[in-house]
């Protein structure tokens, strides 16, 4: 008898599951979660419980949280962690916010989907007694930078497999080294952005900004409940070493965007009346390719964008500063893109249920591609598992509003690649080197694991 209540109609859940808990006394079973985790994520009808010992497996991508009529499924909240942090004086808060949550956290305060409220975001954090307010779309720019120099090294040099997927989708990379572990050498080995903005604070922020890194509480705020899972894996730990701190981590704790808002809420702030705040100088610039990270497709039209410039020395032309053909909500669009000599066949992909589908497609040899982008969530980080759910359940119009708010902040910033970053320029003159460099491999860079063997072993071997 399986330890897990209802198997059959709902999602079973792990005690310890790191992202996600569910209240049973608020469950009706009404089969949401299965459904969402069967048919859209597809991992509940990839294992058996028989098999791997009665225990869940769990990207821990949140969809089940974002479907749960009763909020019975929540994210595993963090932020009274964070309230203890702030409380301490010797403890230097340090938030990181990521582009998605800027045009959905309005939602919970009676603001249209898609309404871009950076400024009063910042001014939040800052009531709620941040030391300092980041932005992660800084390191999204890192992200790409590093990520578009192996894709060019890729497909120039051949010294990886191709194609090369995208690996700033915890849930994504999980799912690979669960399901598909002979896809692990086709993953970007870059961090997420999260996983660089952790160590870079911990690292170059604190030596600019003469900081203890020992006194720094990392925060990131993201629309994702996997980053709670991903920030504990092993190898998130290189400020560590560069600092010959054993117990360091680089990302302390990561609180969604529906925790940041049931804080404010119990915190009695009036979101919508708070006077306008900025982001602090260093780490706190991002360009329109960091911005559009947030949405299907952006990943890969942020990196198409600086790997143009890396072959050709050249300005993107307009064609790649709006790539029509990867953007839109089909679970998966194709292009080919001209970059100097090179034509790059590229695919985009969002919901794990259509990325199997892709990845038996590559298999069979019935597709082949250069470079691949793949979010876990449908819409990409716009719809998180740990978004607002002021829509019941969450509509696709909703995920385009909030899709349309992150394109229009790119098209009204000066800066919309990665590598015209002035911070990212400082950051490698000043620290990484270039990308690449062996400093950025062993901070901005990480190796996975097969997790296969979860499938078919007892709780007992895990």
């Amino acid at each position: 008898m399986s330890k897990h209540e209802f198997p059959n109609n709902r999602i079973p859940i792990e005690k310890d599951n790191p992202s996600i808990t569910r209240d049973e006394e608020k469950c009706i079973v009404c089969g949401q979660c299965r459904r969402v985790c069967r048919e859209d994520i597809a991992v509940g009808k990839m294992y058996d419980l028989a098999k791997t010992g009665d225990c869940a497996i769990c990207i821990n991508c949140g969809q089940c949280a974002n479907i749960c009529p009763v909020n019975s499924i929540t994210e595993v909240y963090d932020y009274d962690k964070v309230k203890k942090a702030i409380a301490n004086p010797e403890k230097i808060v340090i938030f990181s916010t990521s582009p998605s949550v800027r045009v959905s956290l309005g939602e919970e305060f009676g603001m249209a989907a898609g309404c871009y409220v950076e400024d009063k975001m910042v001014a939040a954090l800052r009531a709620l007694g941040a030391d300092y307010v980041l932005d992660t779309t800084f390191a999204a720019d890192l992200t790409i930078t590093e990520e578009a120099s192996e894709l060019v090294r890729r497909i120039t040099q051949k010294d990886k497999p191709t194609p090369q997927f995208t690996s700033c989708c915890p849930a994504w990379v999980k799912f690979v080294e669960t399901f598909y572990p002979e896809f692990i050498p086709n993953l970007s080995t870059v961090k997420s952005p999260i996983g660089m903005q952790g160590p870079t604070i911990k690292t170059y922020f604190a030596n600019k900004m003469g900081i203890d890194p020992k006194k720094i509480v990392n925060v990131a705020v993201t629309p994702c409940t996997a980053k709670k899972f991903e920030i504990k894996r092993d190898e998130m730990n290189a400020s560590a070493e560069y600092n010959n701190s054993e117990e360091m981590r680089d990302m302390d704790y990561v609180i969604t965007t529906r925790e940041l808002a049931k804080w404010i809420k119990e915190a009695d702030i009036k979101f919508t009346a708070l006077t306008p705040s900025e982001y602090d100088n260093l780490l706190g610039r991002g360009t329109g390719a960091g911005i559009i990270f947030g949405n299907t497709g952006g990943v890969m039209e942020a990196a198409i964008r600086t790997a143009y410039f890396y072959v050709t020395g050249k300005t993107p032309p307009d064609n790649l500063l709006n790539l029509s053909p990867v953007r839109g909500m089909d679970g998966m669009r194709e292009a080919s893109v001209p970059i100097g000599d090179i034509m790059v066949k590229v695919a985009v992909v969002h919901g794990t249920a259509n990325a199997k589908e892709l990845i038996e497609k590559l298999q069979s040899r019935e597709l082949s591609y250069d470079f691949i982008e793949v979010m876990t969530c449908r819409g990409g980080c716009i719809g998180g598992g740990g978004q607002p759910k002021v829509a019941m359940p969450i509509t696709d119009e909703v995920r385009k509003n909030r899709i349309a708010g992150l394109y229009l902040k790119d098209e009204q910033l000066s800066i919309r690649s990665s590598y015209e970053n002035p911070d990212i320029i400082a950051v490698y003159k000043d620290f990484y080197g270039e990308p690449l460099s062996e400093l950025a491999e062993k901070i901005l860079h990480t190796v996975y694991d097969t997790k296969a063997s979860m499938l078919m072993k007892g709780l007992e071997e895990i």
